[in-house]
């Protein structure tokens, strides 16, 4: 089911709607003929001033009329084709930063109805290398936003911090006996900092997309908190049908499907693909200023991802 504000949206939406259409069916008409009786009665000597008043619009109804049409507008833009999310942590870093304002493709992975999310029209499917924001499956009233590492069928391990992939032979014949490690080429280190540990950018490839992660080498492997899937080992997952592996960037500060298990269909909101503001928040150097106060504008930021 949609968040909160979706829901309210079409709701507030749909009754704004309703009066508009039983003013013009029901109630404009009933206060044009009651206009005519007062004219009729008063032998035509009705002011102009007179007539408006019995025909002015409620302040409701005027109301709803004024805000329908914008109302609509936005319901069918964030509901079927794009809805902005910002980017609340730093679990997608580098790619993502923290105060990232993105747009998220709403039909990407299908078109769905506004309030119970049920698909009306097929359009694609997550592939690897997306990301993608999701209904977080222990708690839909949140979203989150990874990146599609496994998908149906996909066999993934992550053993010392280094990705594994045995692809589906439904989307991969040719290599679906082959157990591929997916390589990684350390592009700097010091770049960012996790509690004053250097963090290594390293680059990685999933499908077609070629895109940076970040690894804390003062990290523990923390498989033993790994989400156990019955019939395979420690630190592996057989992706079930219908269902995707999800993991952030920022390796070794994600909360992701290696500790929750997997993201169904159903949960899949879309695909993010533009960040069209990207602010830095105040970090407590300013102490009169609340940390939600913008302080600057990353604009070299602005643009697709990947």
């Amino acid at each position: 089911m949609a968040g909160q504000f979706a829901i309210f949206l079409v709701i507030v939406t749909l009754l704004c709607g309703v009066i508009w259409l039983l003013d013009a069916k029901l109630w404009a008409p009933a206060r044009n003929a009651k206009a005519l009786q007062a004219q009729a009665s008063a032998g035509g000597s009705l002011s102009e001033d007179d007539l408006a008043t019995l025909t002015e619009q409620p302040v409701i109804v005027e109301t709803a009329q004024s805000i329908f049409p914008i109302l609509a507008l936005i319901t069918i833009f964030r509901s079927f084709l794009f809805e902005p999310f910002q980017i609340p942590s730093g679990s997608m870093m580098p790619t993502m930063l923290v105060g990232d304002f993105i747009l998220v493709q709403k039909y990407a992975y299908g078109v769905h109805d506004p309030v119970w999310r049920k698909e009306l029209i097929a359009t694609g499917q997550p592939e690897r290398g997306d990301i993608a924001v999701f209904k977080y499956p222990l708690d839909e009233r949140l979203d989150y936003i990874k990146r599609v590492v496994g998908t149906p069928g996909d066999r993934v391990i992550y053993k010392n911090k280094q990705l594994f992939i045995q692809a589906s032979c439904e989307t991969s014949p040719a290599n679906c006996d082959k157990l591929t490690r997916i390589e990684l080429s350390k592009e700097a280190e010091g770049e960012f900092e996790s509690m004053g540990i250097p963090l290594i950018t390293a680059k990685e490839k999933l499908g077609d997309v070629e895109h940076n992660i970040l690894i804390n080498p003062a990290y523990p492997d923390m498989a033993k908190s790994f989400y156990a899937q019955p019939g395979t080992r420690q630190g592996e997952w057989i992706v079930p049908e219908g269902y995707y592996f999800m993991m952030g960037d920022n390796r070794d500060n994600s909360t992701d499907s290696r500790y929750w298990g997997f993201v169904s269909e159903d949960q899949m909101v879309g695909k993010a693909v533009f960040i069209w503001m990207s602010f830095v928040f105040n970090d407590g150097k300013i102490s009169w200023l609340p940390d939600f106060i913008p302080v600057d504008i990353r604009f070299s930021r602005l643009g697709g991802v990947q």
